[in-house]
């Protein structure tokens, strides 16, 4: 066998063990593991993400709908390792097809997110270190918690206001922001500006700011994560604003996912998470680009 097969066959071999480890920890966690449709007829509309098409339906970009359904129907605690599908993602850390582990809790918010995401890591990680391309990240110390407000204030000569007011929001954080995190710890950025809410409750006393947060180790984003939003005509007319500019509708009316906010209304107060697996193989195998962490990529089929 080549060099580089010898390379990826051990990779894909640490993968299982990886995969094997996370079911594990949660189910320790007395969460339950759930299954749900990847090909369904819409998914949540948002403005950065194209899903792709399967005939009439769409290949999942999430399975977060169907999983906060499941919520609303008395699930507690859930999760999910689950391939997803999103057009136009191909980069050393992207792929259009990528496998997603998602968890939720009821009668929650992100904070205990937070803690679930520290007890993860020192679950894969015993030895509470990683060393990652030339970064030796500590993990037996807890992450460090840095406002978005905070990140822009020392790290850019702006603020995230007047960013997402000049579009240099999503360009400040790519660039000049991301690249700074997770360096010697891992870092939970939290606190968005609720224009960047997505499927996130606005921040009880702060309606400005949205309670999500986002994980970053060795300047790899991880995980996004909310304190879910569950008044459904709020949600309503986020998806709306999201899918002004698509062409995603039926006499005149925007597409939405209809059973989806209609079971809203039955869902208790919960936080939900979203981790790339393939990047979460990347950092602990110490792996430059996704594709030395996949049996395939697109360019191999």
């Amino acid at each position: 066998m080549a060099p580089g097969l010898t390379e990826k066959h051990d990779r894909l071999i640490q993968r299982a063990r990886i995969i094997q480890t996370i079911r594990a920890f949660f189910i320790e966690s007395a969460f339950l593991e759930v299954e749900t449709p990847q090909r369904i007829p819409l998914n949540a509309p948002e403005a950065n993400i194209a899903p792709i098409l399967s005939g009439n339906w769409q290949l999942q970009t999430s399975p977060e709908l169907a999983m906060k359904r499941l919520l609303a129907a008395g699930h507690a605690n859930i999760f999910q390792i689950s391939h997803c599908w999103r057009d136009e993602e191909r980069g050393r850390n992207h792929l259009p097809e990528f496998t997603m582990l998602e968890w939720y809790r009821s009668h929650c918010d992100y904070s205990q997110l937070m803690t679930d995401c520290e007890n993860l890591f020192r679950y894969l990680v015993p030895q509470a270190q990683i060393d990652y391309q030339g970064h030796r990240i500590v993990l037996d110390q807890p992450f460090e918690r840095l406002s978005v407000t905070e990140a822009f204030a020392r790290y850019t000569d702006s603020n995230p206001q007047q960013a997402l007011a000049e579009d240099r929001f999503d360009e400040l954080i790519a660039f000049t922001i991301e690249p700074r995190l997770g360096l010697d710890r891992p870092t939970i950025l939290y606190d968005y500006p609720a224009e960047l809410a997505s499927l996130a409750r606005r921040k009880t006393g702060l309606p400005e700011l949205a309670e999500r947060f986002e994980l970053y180790i060795a300047g790899l984003e991880l995980a996004n994560a909310f304190s879910e939003l569950t008044d459904p005509e709020e949600q309503r007319q986020r998806f709306c604003k999201e899918m002004a500019s698509s062409s995603a509708s039926e006499n005149g009316q925007p597409l939405l996912p209809e059973p989806f906010l209609s079971d809203l209304l039955k869902m208790p107060p919960a936080a939900g998470i979203a981790l790339g697996v393939d990047r979460l193989v990347m950092l602990l195998t110490d792996s430059r680009s996704i594709d030395q962490v996949v049996a395939f990529t697109p360019e191999d089929l």
